[in-house]
């Protein structure tokens, strides 16, 4: 029986490269595409099928920063699907990202530059917005619409004869200084990146202390430091230029430096094929690229605890009950 496997973001990125390595890994996948722009997945659907002839590809449309379009492609795989295997809630905004040129400067000439690069710290704020649906888009789009999409699939996902797996694309750049229980979508915030990461760390541990029982187990990864389109509008293509040599030097130092959406897609790739109860659900899988090019999975236990994580999970839960509400309530008025 075909092995079913969800993407989010699949027609870009990281999330492309993983659609390919995943075909490389397993040429008679199910592999659904969830993306945003169903004429892109569809040129991707077909690149992948030409080169996987006998794989079985198909698309799911869905924005996970609108919550009308997670229930409709809930409602859509749940027609589809009798199960999911593997959910990789790979989807994320960094929306316009400005640099910190004086902490970047200072940075380079310091002891920290290795670390600088490898997460971001101190380097880049982000400008959020609101949502239709009267969130904070990052949150929406890297946190809550995920989180929606697990709780409407959990048919799919919860068999207690055979696990299913949620992988997270998470990120060094999470960091516990920039999230609060008192404000999780970092409404009074300027790294609202960081601290939906952070969430999305809280959110995987909440769900295997609540879901393992029933089957459904969950990880993080970081991919690593890489060249994307996410990344690519934070700099300016000249300064790109001139920082590439100084990023491939320090890689011979640092195993962040994964540089490409393939290379970042390996600890991505490695869970695959685990079995996900054997998992350390405080742990997160780092991909790793060495300075000649080598690539290879890193692990690092998460600076969080399981009763901050329990305590976001129920704030989430008391948010996905007035989300909706407020929905039918908009819905039954047009």
């Amino acid at each position: 029986m075909r092995k079913a496997v969800l993407v989010t973001g699949a027609s870009s990125g990281v999330g492309l490269a993983l659609c390919k390595r995943l075909l490389e890994e397993d040429h008679e996948l199910h592999l659904c595409l969830a993306c945003r722009n169903r004429s892109k997945a569809e040129a991707v659907r077909a690149a992948l099928l030409a080169s996987h002839p006998l794989a079985e590809v198909s698309i799911v449309q869905v924005d996970v920063s609108d919550l009308q379009s997670v229930f409709r492609a809930s409602r859509e795989l749940k027609q589809r699907f009798q199960r999911l295997d593997y959910v990789y809630l790979n989807a994320g905004i960094m929306p316009n990202p400005q640099l910190n040129i004086k902490a970047l400067f200072s940075g380079l000439f310091s002891r920290k530059v290795i670390h600088m690069f490898s997460t971001a710290e101190g380097l880049l704020t982000q400008e959020d917005q609101i949502t239709v649906d009267g969130l904070q888009e990052v949150f929406e789009t890297n946190v809550f619409g995920h989180f929606i999409l697990i709780q409407e699939l959990a048919p799919l996902l919860c068999h207690s004869d055979s696990p299913s797996q949620l992988i997270w694309t998470s990120s060094r750049n999470a960091r516990k200084s920039n999230f609060c229980l008192e404000d999780i979508q970092h409404s009074r915030g300027q790294e609202p990146y960081s601290s939906s990461k952070y969430a999305v760390d809280l959110l995987s541990v909440a769900v295997n202390r609540n879901f393992n029982s029933r089957g459904l187990y969950s990880s993080v990864v970081c991919p690593g430091t890489m060249v994307t389109n996410m990344t690519c509008g934070i700099l300016p293509p000249f300064v790109w230029t001139l920082l590439m040599p100084i990023i491939w030097l320090l890689r011979f130092f640092a195993n962040a430096f994964t540089l490409t959406p393939y290379n970042g897609t390996e600890a991505l790739v490695w869970l695959f094929h685990q079995k996900p109860e054997s998992l350390n659900p405080l742990t997160k899988y780092l991909s790793a690229t060495t300075g000649f090019g080598s690539n290879y999975v890193m692990t690092q236990k998460m600076d969080l605890d399981e009763d901050t994580a329990e305590k976001f999970y129920q704030n989430l839960l008391e948010l996905e009950k007035h989300v909706r509400a407020t929905i039918q309530k908009r819905n039954h008025q047009s």
